[in-house]
């Protein structure tokens, strides 16, 4: 019996937060759609690709959303099971409410391990994709992309920007052109480049070798300056914020930062932020339980649903303050990660002990 009674709040749980996820994607779809209607004949860009650049980003708003969708969907799927007495009939078959609780907590670690695989596995690479295709679409210049970075063709050369560092430093750059037949002239790279102005980098340790008539020259510059006709847009291309990082790259990324003695702090707070997100799920859907048990056990849908919305953005909005917080003011990242999940958890878990 008792089975019985956990399959069905957990399959309760998921079949509403389905529904409510469906819901907010399409609404968030459709604003996406229509914003992008300002790009669309630009190029190559028309409607088609437009929708296809929706889609593939829709995976991340999901990965954005679930917890959100997760505290809704199990404040309905309780708030009917309270409607029709069944969670009381449940408790007087001998199941108390952190029994209850810990059944809802069995739908959170699915949509914990929902939220894991298309934050990792599935929103990164499609929502690459989708604005590499859409630069591709509204540009003539780029004619390569790669999985790491983007090429351009600029003239006779060819250019590739690495990782980001801040919003106008970049990593690795190189150059390589060629003349009007088509044979390689030069290879060049720079460990780093800064953005000087729209069209204007600045090289630093630049070495470049040139080929003429059999032989080879280098020129070797500790700064000098690269002027382009490539947009801002495609400089920042192949650059990620921290937050759009997967956990994989993140780690590499942090590893890589250590080994060349360079400021991890952002990078830690997003990597931990991460599993701290996830984890939540496990915890959001249990708020849950107490207002199902409450005063809100006989109010409508509506009701629950502004609740829901309004406990969801107060712990997120709280999470991202801390979170710049942090960056700003170097607190360390494992408390500036943890510590909206853990006075969720210490709610959550005090609401649930009070409820009678």
């Amino acid at each position: 019996m008792i089975r019985v009674f956990a399959a069905y709040i957990m399959r309760s749980i998921l079949v509403y937060t389905a529904l409510v996820m469906s819901v907010l994607l399409v609404l968030i779809g459709l604003y996406m759609f229509v914003d992008q209607q300002s790009d669309v004949g630009v190029g190559r860009y028309g409607m088609f690709e437009a929708m296809v650049f929706v889609l593939c980003n829709l995976p991340d708003q999901a990965f954005s959303l679930l917890p959100v969708g997760g505290l809704l969907g199990a404040l309905l799927a309780l708030g009917n099971l309270a409607r029709g007495s069944e969670l009381i009939a449940m408790r007087a078959a001998g199941a108390s409410v952190w029994r209850i609780a810990y059944w809802v907590a069995g739908a959170g670690l699915v949509l914990m391990t929902l939220t894991w695989i298309i934050g990792d596995y599935i929103a990164p690479q499609l929502e690459q994709f989708a604005y590499q295709q859409r630069m591709l679409a509204k540009s003539n210049q780029i004619q390569v992309s790669g999985a790491e970075s983007l090429w351009a063709k600029d003239g006779n050369a060819f250019i590739a920007v690495q990782a980001q560092h801040s919003t106008d430093s970049y990593g690795g750059i190189y150059v390589l052109r060629f003349d009007d037949q088509h044979h390689l002239q030069s290879v060049a790279h720079a460990d780093a480049a800064k953005l000087l102005d729209n069209q204007r980098l600045q090289l630093r340790n630049f070495v470049e070798t040139s080929f003429a008539n059999d032989q080879t020259t280098v020129n070797k510059q500790p700064q000098t300056e690269l002027t382009t006709s490539l947009s801002k847009d495609f400089i920042g291309a192949a650059s990620k914020d921290p937050y759009q990082l997967t956990g994989n790259e993140l780690r590499n990324f942090i590893r890589h930062l250590r080994i060349n003695q360079l400021d991890t702090r952002e990078y830690e707070i997003a990597w931990w932020s991460r599993i701290a997100r996830t984890a939540s799920m496990l915890i959001i859907v249990m708020l849950a339980v107490p207002f199902s048990f409450g005063p809100m056990r006989s109010t409508g849908m509506g009701a629950r649903m502004v609740v829901g919305i309004l406990l969801g953005s107060v712990f997120f909005l709280a999470a991202k303050l801390l979170s710049d917080a942090g960056t700003v003011f170097h607190l360390q990242p494992l408390f500036v990660a943890w510590m909206p999940t853990l006075l969720l958890a210490v709610v959550t878990s005090i609401a649930i002990s009070r409820v009678r």
